[in-house]
């Protein structure tokens, strides 16, 4: 389940600038209905004084997206210009008490929609980088934005980059190159590997894969208003539906794939794939 602070859930639940500014001048438009998360980021700003009047915003996505969305317009209201530029995602993090790890995305998105919306109101286009590779296709993150971010908050591991960038959370096939970026930024570290758990029988993986469903991973979308069904078990396959918010989502493959197949091989067993009934 996720650990929200009280600031967290309160600007949830009660969301602070919500909604569009006409004629607004800057405007900030980051993520994809695809990937389960987007933001736009409305500012009026006095030429004269050089602060940010009004701050709103659009959001669809999970709870620390609209928290941190939230959070990120309270901020900025009344700032100088020079002050909002340096605002990063953990000053919008501290500000709502702490986010989970694993949502700690939400806090970058929040800082880049702030980037583009300042980019925007002074008629400068956000620089795209479009000689960069794409790393992670899955969620079509390059590599500029992956060793900006791991630069900027100290990130270590690739469990910690996937929580910051979402990168290496679907497929898995982009992991090599953010071990490459990694030691790159960081200097290879030689690091212990985990101890091989020992196998279970049928019966004991069956036991724990609906335990940890019930206990770890139907919490966790309970928090945003979804939910899951185990269908069946095959193996090492496991059919599953998502309910509630969850269903039909946009962002229900990436949920699948980032909670509920990297919960289960964390703490089942690294075979383990998950299918969507259809029935």
């Amino acid at each position: 389940m996720w650990d929200y602070t009280k600031s967290v859930m309160d600007h949830f639940s009660n969301p602070r600038n919500v909604g569009k500014i006409e004629n607004a001048d800057g405007v900030g438009e980051v993520g994809s209905l695809a990937c389960g998360d987007a933001l736009k980021l409305y500012l009026k700003i006095n030429k004269e004084t050089g602060k940010i009047e009004d701050a709103r915003f659009q959001t669809f996505g999970c709870a620390s997206a609209i928290a941190s969305a939230s959070a990120l317009t309270e901020l900025i209201k009344g700032m100088p210009l020079e002050e909002a530029e340096k605002i990063t995602n953990d000053d919008i993090a501290r500000f709502l008490g702490g986010l989970p790890e694993q949502k700690m995305h939400c806090s970058v998105m929040g800082r880049e929609a702030l980037e583009a919306a300042l980019a925007n109101y002074r008629g400068v286009k956000v620089e795209e980088h479009a000689d960069a590779q794409v790393i992670c296709k899955c969620f079509w993150v390059d590599e500029h934005k992956l060793r900006e971010v791991i630069t900027e908050n100290k990130l270590k591991t690739v469990e910690e980059v996937t929580h910051y960038t979402k990168a290496g959370g679907g497929c898995g096939g982009c992991v090599p190159d953010i071990k490459r970026i990694l030691a790159d930024i960081n200097g290879p570290e030689a690091k212990p590997e985990p101890e091989e758990k020992p196998r279970m029988t049928n019966l004991q993986r069956i036991k724990l894969i609906t335990e940890t469903i019930a206990v770890k991973i139907a919490p966790m979308l309970r928090q945003d208003g979804g939910d899951i069904e185990l269908v069946d078990i095959d193996g090492y396959d496991v059919y599953v539906k998502l309910r509630g918010a969850c269903a039909g989502c946009p962002g229900a493959k990436a949920t699948l794939q980032n909670i509920v197949r990297e919960t289960l091989r964390r703490e089942v067993d690294s075979e383990i794939n998950i299918i969507e009934a259809t029935k």
